[in-house]
């Protein structure tokens, strides 16, 4: 099996899986691949990097090496606390820097951006609901994800 990277005449790109090479070139040629996004068939290879596995890396695959396990499920671990590490820096700005409107938030995110009360940064809560309905007005807010409290 071998996949290319590829483009339509739009510029949409994904990948196509051949057989081989003059798998690809067969279909290619009788216009048998489409975009999935557009449906153009004017399709062609796109510049891709190849995919080169190193020895260490084939080699523990081979030989069905356990520690590989280990070590993606530790670089899974750190990367995941990383991501939390960044959630709780944010928290934590947001809450010095930013005015608690508790659950009035949906109102008062209201009121600045119909321009009835000063600009400023604020967080808070709000209902899917409340959510929903700022999001149609066209009020830009984004949601924290909570977390339990830390004791730093």
């Amino acid at each position: 099996m071998i996949k290319y990277q590829l483009r339509c005449s739009s510029g949409h790109e994904f990948e196509g899986w051949f057989k081989d090479g003059a798998t690809y070139d067969a279909q290619a040629q009788a216009n048998g691949i489409e975009c999935p996004y557009c449906g153009d068939a004017d399709v062609s290879k796109a510049i891709m990097a190849p995919a080169i596995p190193s020895k260490r890396s084939t080699s523990q695959v081979e030989a069905g090496d356990a520690e590989a396990g280990l070590l993606s499920e530790e670089r899974a671990r750190e990367v995941a606390s990383k991501i939390l590490e960044a959630v709780h820096t944010l928290r934590g700005h947001v809450e010095s820097n930013y005015d608690d409107v508790g659950d009035k938030f949906a109102e008062e995110a209201r009121r600045i951006h119909y321009g009835e009360t000063d600009e400023r940064g604020i967080y808070g809560e709000a209902t899917a609901d409340e959510a929903e309905e700022m999001d149609d007005e066209g009020i830009e807010f984004f949601r924290l994800p909570t977390l339990p409290r830390r004791d730093d």
